[in-house]
């Protein structure tokens, strides 16, 4: 039986490492346009779920030109702002990466906005949210109606909240209970909306029900939801007077 040497054995192990690494490094190289495109789409796809578009793709048998083509006719307007509610002229709003603005400091983030405006005219103002559930990410969009207050539509997603508790933020039955909250009172004071443990009362329009088992992962979409509108809190009032 032949024996190597402990010295062969090292460069043999070490090329073979190489060879793999360089190989994986091609590999995921290549795979990087199509994980991006991915990524677009399904961004695309939040975008228009929260205004009521696109929500089941089931009976869609190209789901990326559905996609690609929705977006193109009823997102017809995106720009970004600062804190102050200023325009950035500079800045893709479609390319700005909330999770990194929102480790700025306020004064210093760039804030997307997205227009998807209805048949007679009226402009729907969309606004992605970003924040951290139990388990990971949590993430979503709320759309506004002209009034700046009074949700029109809202998504929220999860990377790993707990199937049947927190989780549930992504089904139809939790999200639409956003649907006409209002997160400015009557005062015109900022409230967001609240989730309620036990049920929320039908007639506040500011509060929701928290989830069942959920209220963590509840209470994180709360603050998610009152941290990233309330960098909008400038331009919210600028736009409503």
């Amino acid at each position: 039986m032949k024996r190597f040497s402990n010295t062969y054995i090292f460069i043999f192990s070490t090329v073979m490492v190489m060879l793999v690494a360089t190989l994986l490094s091609f590999v995921a190289e290549q795979l990087k346009p199509f994980q991006e495109k991915n990524v677009e789409i399904e961004k695309k796809l939040d975008i228009l779920r929260s205004v009521g578009i696109a929500r089941d793709l089931d009976e869609v048998k190209d789901k990326d030109t559905f996609v690609e083509e929705a977006y193109e006719v009823n997102i017809t307007k995106s720009f970004t702002i600062d804190a102050s509610g200023a325009l950035k002229e500079d800045v893709d709003a479609f390319r700005v990466n909330l999770k990194a603005e929102l480790a700025r400091a306020p004064e210093e983030r760039s804030l997307p906005v997205f227009i998807f405006v209805e048949e007679d005219g009226t402009e729907i103002y969309i606004l992605p949210l970003q924040g951290k559930g139990l388990w990971g990410p949590i993430w979503g969009y709320i759309s506004l109606q002209e009034d700046m207050s009074t949700i029109y539509g809202a998504i929220f997603a999860h990377a790993k909240e707990t199937p049947g508790l927190g989780a549930e933020i992504n089904t139809e039955w939790y999200q639409s209970q956003y649907l006409g909250k209002k997160i400015f009172d009557d005062a015109g004071k900022f409230t967001s909306i609240r989730v309620v443990k036990g049920g929320a009362d039908p007639a506040d329009p500011h509060a929701v029900d928290a989830i069942s088992g959920g209220t963590i992962t509840s209470v994180a979409l709360q603050e998610m939801m009152e941290e990233c509108l309330g960098n909008y809190e400038t331009f919210f009032k600028n736009k409503s007077n």
